[in-house]
């Protein structure tokens, strides 16, 4: 079965860090662009990162850039979002999600064609 799966959510403090991961089953990820996403309770999914397949080229949302960095390690198969100085509007599901892309990434959702069930990110004190 083809999956990806998110690990490494949780509840954590304003100022605090997260380090999500998304992991693949079934396949290997290292041909692939990941893009991770979010959804708050009432609100629209937003693009927060994403990577290219080499893992030299990556794009944040405004929102994020400076305090979140995605990487991958292509040994493991996994893909990851540090995410640091968190506050509470950062409070959502995190998704990642892939597509097989030859250049760059897209923070577009529906460029993406393989989701994870996602994972709750908890930002409160």
């Amino acid at each position: 079965q083809l999956r990806l799966v998110e690990s490494g959510g949780g509840l954590v403090q304003p100022g605090g860090s997260l380090r999500l991961s998304c992991a693949s089953s079934g396949f290997t990820l290292n041909s692939y662009a990941v893009g991770w996403f979010r959804q708050a309770p009432g609100k629209e999914r937003e693009g927060v990162s994403c990577i290219n397949r080499r893992g030299d080229i990556t794009e944040y949302a405004a929102s994020v850039k400076g305090r979140f960095t995605m990487s991958r390690d292509s040994a493991k198969s996994t893909v990851y979002l540090q995410m640091n100085s968190l506050n509470p509007e950062d409070t959502a599901v995190y998704y990642c999600a892939a597509v097989q892309r030859w250049y760059g990434c897209t923070l577009g959702a529906g460029q993406y064609d393989r989701w994870g069930q996602g994972t709750q990110v908890t930002v409160s004190s």
